[in-house]
């Protein structure tokens, strides 16, 4: 697993709308087109240093298991070429070097090795380290003049979530591209299901339910964490165990859910009462289930429910009810509409991979073409923030405001002591 060095940027919130009402089909109409009119095009000789027929050359910063994974598929994709690698541990990064064909000197570990990544002649990043260097990654990156391409979460508190607003807002300024990688999203059946929502074919939007439910998905990190937990390093391996370097459950995991929702709806909640806990015999301080309601604008309710233990039954679903219709939505299944003048149900397969290989597709369009509206960032920002105030509901066991959240802006701290520089 990985890590890289934490630097301070600055944080100001990102400008959030509220849209209280379902889009209407001449509303969603002209916002797209005026979307599209908003794209900024860059020359094409301009796109990357080494002309716009030649590869995007790329930098992996992050290089555990699912890092190496990503770089797998961009080397696949046919248009990127990996070549260098970042990671705190020098196993990781030789791994991984291994499979981009990256020499010894272009291979950086420690905190600090993205900084020295950054300096080398690439296009682009890949961003998969621990979701709490995300922020520090990715501005480094945008002030660098790199495109970015980053995990999900963005980061696991408020600072940070603002942080990657503002990085998403320079780097369209700088006419880089900024991608988060939401398999969802990219996803054509999903993308209808959310537009017949926006359009009005459900008519009034009476609820929403959120699920994710699945084992133990850092199971593998207990009894490495165990061996020995005060090892700064051994709790670096066991991020994913570490509620501030993981951004505890409801963050790092829970998010593909309530991104769907807040997708959805167009819109953020204004408060949330929730409660969670620990049930199951695992390493670390991490929760294992939540349950949460989400108050909306127009008086939607988002029952929001998850864990992470247990055995029999998976899903990753979201289900949004109106007053003509439902959609239901299956992250490992099928996306079904059933309305009174629709009906569609579509097998979305392996959601996974197929959303990734989308996903790094549409980073070199965008980079190529010079598409630098980067409409990932602020709908990220919203369901990340979405997930933070779910867990500082869940922790206080009482009702927190969205403002409230905001203005506290409370600052997750990692204890970094005895990490190599």
């Amino acid at each position: 697993m990985t890590a890289n060095d934490l630097f301070p940027a600055a944080h100001h919130p990102p400008s959030i709308i509220h849209h209280p009402s379902p889009l209407t089909r001449r509303r969603f109409l002209a916002e797209t087109s005026a979307s599209v009119a908003a794209l900024t095009v860059l020359p094409s000789q301009l796109v990357h240093g080494t002309g716009a027929n030649s590869k995007i050359a790329f930098g992996l910063i992050g290089c555990g298991g699912r890092g190496r994974w990503i770089a797998d598929l961009f080397q696949k994709h046919g248009g990127f070429e990996g070549v260098a690698v970042a990671d705190y541990f020098e196993d990781q990064a030789d791994k991984a070097a291994t499979i981009l064909n990256v020499p010894a000197e272009r291979r950086f570990t420690g905190l600090s090795g993205y900084k020295r990544l950054l300096e080398q002649k690439l296009d682009a990043v890949v961003i998969e380290s621990p979701p709490y260097f995300h922020p520090e990654h990715a501005a480094a990156a945008v002030e660098a003049g790199k495109h970015v391409y980053m995990a999900k979460p963005i980061a696991v508190d408020v600072p940070g979530c603002l942080t990657i607003a503002e990085a998403g807002k320079k780097a369209t300024t700088k006419k880089l591209c900024f991608i988060v990688d939401f398999q969802t999203r990219a996803n054509p059946h999903y993308q209808e299901a959310a537009r017949l929502v926006h359009e009005g074919e459900l008519g009034k939007i009476i609820s929403v339910e959120a699920n994710y439910h699945c084992g133990d998905p850092f199971g593998n990190m207990t009894p490495v964490l165990r061996k020995d937990p005060a090892n700064p390093e051994v709790r670096l391996r066991a991020w994913g165990l570490d509620r501030t370097l993981s951004g505890d459950i409801i963050t790092e995991q829970n998010i593909h859910a309530l991104d769907v929702a807040c997708w959805m709806l167009d819109a953020q909640p204004l408060r949330a009462y929730g409660t969670g806990g620990k049930k199951r015999d695992s390493a670390g301080d991490c929760c294992d289930h939540f349950a949460v309601i989400f108050y909306y604008p127009d008086d939607i309710v988002v029952s929001f429910n998850s864990h992470q233990s247990g055995f029999g039954y998976d899903d990753i679903l979201c289900r949004v009810y109106g007053l003509k219709g439902t959609v239901d939505t299956h992250y490992f299944g099928n996306v079904m509409v059933k309305a009174m003048e629709v009906h569609s149900d579509h097998n979305v397969g392996n959601l996974y991979s197929t959303g990734v290989t989308a996903n790094i597709a549409t980073f070199h369009d965008s980079i190529t073409k010079g598409e630098c509206a980067n409409p990932t960032v602020p709908a990220s920002v919203r369901s990340n923030l979405t997930t933070i105030l779910g867990r500082t509901a869940a922790y206080k066991n009482t009702m927190v405001t969205w403002d409230e959240m905001i203005d506290k802006k409370e600052k997750f701290v990692a204890d970094l002591k005895g990490l190599k520089t």
